[in-house]
């Protein structure tokens, strides 16, 4: 929901009247998702915490990339109004890192539970996506 806020304040501003990728869905898509995602990752974080293995360094990945894809909206959306141009790559940058921790936790997650590695895969090609998305946006605008 936190990361919602930006995305809420800015959707009618700046970015309604931005340049989009062709290949930008509607906006509905990605609310549901999302809401979808986020089911994919804690069921997946709880499958391996069910065997014991989400121990301080896989714990500390997870809790990563929930900063990073919170991170994410406020950079992209957040920041443009007052960095312009600059926020949307500084967001690539974020989306970035996001995707290479996501790497590294569907590393970690697939030994321990193959359903919890699988779960997260829905998650880093969305993440993939919408890193193509805010490329677009970086260089469109």
């Amino acid at each position: 929901m936190l990361a919602s806020i930006p995305i809420i304040l800015n959707s009618n501003g700046w970015f309604a009247g931005s340049v989009k990728a062709p290949w930008m869905p509607a906006g509905w898509m990605f609310r549901a998702a999302w809401l979808s995602l986020y089911a994919g990752i804690a069921v997946a974080a709880w499958l391996v915490w069910r065997r014991g293995a989400l121990v301080r360094p896989v714990a500390r990945m997870y809790g990563l990339q929930l900063l990073l894809n919170l991170a994410w909206p406020i950079t992209f959306f957040g920041m443009y109004p007052m960095l312009g141009a600059a926020a949307l790559w500084i967001a690539l940058a974020v989306i970035g890192a996001l995707a290479f921790v996501l790497v590294l936790l569907i590393l970690r997650f697939g030994p321990v539970s193959t359903a919890a590695g699988l779960l997260v895969l829905p998650y880093f090609s969305w993440v993939v996506f919408s890193a193509s998305l805010n490329l677009y946006s970086a260089i469109h605008n």
